[in-house]
């Protein structure tokens, strides 16, 4: 280490091993991009102005469609740049910025915890749910996953970018996420990362117990309903949830709850683009497609 410079920026591989089709990459993701913008704002201005909406349910959507387009903001655009420019590099200061706020995606785990509770409650507790889900009561829930998710991602930042960094600079990734950041440093980062694991295990995991819990009890309610009719709309206002938890905490596990030793970094870029474009636009689809009040409104 005596003989190695510190580490003061680092070099963004990304997708530059595709030559060519970086232009054709370009134009993708950008086109994704936009449609993840309009159709977050597109959802956000519906519930916004559509009174029959003003519900926990769509309060609850609005803060994860505003969790998503940030989180999109924070990647999306550098890797848009990246993807028609030579140069790669950010500072060491800016690569710890975007991997703090990225703790937008933690603050989206706990946010689907908290709709799990929100349809428990509307479906097992319908006589109590107006006090049960007051608006006081969500703001104070939707306030706790953002405040939790960002004390959860300073910590992460905290362990690794007090790290030494004094050798390789080169991150193969398409954005700066802790994984490749880490493998980096120029130390030991076995208790480290053990410690970041265990945090994603909270993230992860605790709120998806709460889910299958929740849904749990909920199925139980559903099928005392003697009508077939009764069911069929029980369950239809579950399924865009259930679809969204499906899709962001599978692509979730496979990346994040995985031994680094058992990586791979071509998955890992698939599977995280996956993560990071498809979630942001299967949310406002899936809500507008599956919802006959969000239709009307629109």
């Amino acid at each position: 280490m005596a003989n190695s410079s510190q580490v003061t920026e680092f070099l963004l591989l990304g997708f530059s091993s595709f030559g060519e089709l970086q232009p054709v990459l370009f134009v993708l993701f950008l086109g994704l991009y936009l449609i993840i913008l309009s159709g977050n704002f597109t959802i956000l201005s519906v519930i916004r102005l559509e009174r029959s909406l003003h519900m926990p349910m769509y309060f609850f959507l609005c803060v994860l469609s505003t969790s998503e387009v940030f989180y999109t903001i924070v990647i999306l655009p550098k890797m848009l740049i990246n993807l028609l420019s030579v140069l790669r590099t950010l500072s060491f200061t800016s690569c710890a910025t975007q991997v703090f706020f990225l703790g937008f995606r933690i603050t989206n785990c706990l946010l689907l915890g908290v709709m799990g509770y929100d349809r428990y409650t509307a479906i097992c507790q319908p006589l109590r749910y107006p006090v049960l889900m007051g608006w006081r009561v969500c703001a104070q829930l939707a306030a706790t996953c953002i405040v939790s998710g960002f004390l959860i991602s300073l910590v992460a930042t905290t362990l690794v970018f007090s790290l030494p960094f004094c050798g390789s600079n080169r991150v193969n990734h398409y954005f700066y996420d802790i994984s490749p950041v880490i493998r980096l440093a120029y130390a030991e980062t076995c208790i480290k990362e053990l410690v970041i694991f265990i945090c994603g295990v909270l993230v992860l995991v605790v709120p998806l117990i709460f889910i299958y819990i929740s849904y749990g009890f909920i199925v139980r309610t559903i099928l005392k309903i003697p009508s077939a009719d009764g069911k069929r709309k029980a369950f239809s206002t579950c399924a865009s949830h259930l679809i969204v938890v499906i899709v962001h905490y599978g692509c979730a596990f496979s990346i994040y709850l995985r031994p680094s030793a058992k990586s791979s970094s071509g998955k890992d870029r698939l599977v995280t683009v996956t993560y990071t474009i498809v979630t942001p636009l299967l949310n406002p689809m899936v809500y507008s497609l599956r919802s006959k009040d969000v239709q009307l409104a629109i």
